[in-house]
């Protein structure tokens, strides 16, 4: 039997050094958080695990309300007895937290709009790609009008990735509460996009439609 540590033990490695060093050395600050948090910006990102907006942006606990979930996308608001977990946290962020920014970002080697743009799991049962299939068709009409101009190939892809940041910004804006404050100054609107392959951070300038590496 291999002496090497397993994943969760190298996890556990992780907790203690986290323990000394970190917490440690930041003792006030972790007993300033146990009595509540204030960030001041929300992030949708994608789960994959390549793309942690707290390493991206170098950020301490904190600082950032982060959701993630397959292909960084947000659902349309809508009134049924669905379980909206999207929904629920952003209520909850603009509501009790009041972030006055909120920021999509998307990335790079994105599967859940890999598998948006191939559709390998549609038709599949709950379990088996079901979920991922009903949850991806949320870029079914950008798919759409993206074939129609790329085709489906790696130019497509990227393609939807970036559009992917455009939908769940779209879908934000169907909150009553979003163009509200929108519209009174007290919330702002970002789209981001992180290419792994050269570490780069795009910003999305809503205007033109177009992202732009920020400069380093």
């Amino acid at each position: 039997m291999s002496d090497e540590p397993n994943d969760f033990d190298r996890l556990l490695q992780g907790y203690r050094r986290f323990r000394s060093g970190d917490w440690a050395s930041e003792r006030a600050r972790w007993s300033e958080l146990a009595e509540g948090q204030s960030p001041k910006v929300m992030i949708i990102a994608c789960s994959d695990s390549r793309v942690d907006p707290t390493v991206i942006f170098d950020t301490a606990p904190g600082e950032m309300f982060v959701v993630r979930n397959v292909a960084n996308l947000v659902p349309p608001f809508e009134r049924d007895n669905g379980r909206h977990g999207v929904s629920a946290a952003l209520e909850f962020a603009l509501n009790q937290l009041e972030v006055p920014e909120i920021v999509v970002m998307g990335h790079g080697a994105c599967g859940g709009v890999k598998a948006a743009m191939s559709q390998a799991f549609v038709g599949k049962a709950p379990g088996e790609g079901g979920f991922i299939a009903h949850w991806v068709d949320l870029l079914d009409d950008a798919r759409d009008r993206i074939v129609a101009e790329h085709g489906e190939g790696d130019e497509a892809v990227h393609a939807l990735e970036l559009e992917s940041v455009k939908v769940s910004l779209a879908n934000l804006r169907s909150f009553p509460c979003v163009p509200e404050r929108e519209a009174a100054g007290t919330l702002t609107l970002r789209g981001a996009y992180f290419a792994i392959a050269d570490g780069k951070l795009h910003l999305l300038d809503e205007a033109s439609g177009v992202f732009a590496p920020v400069a380093t």
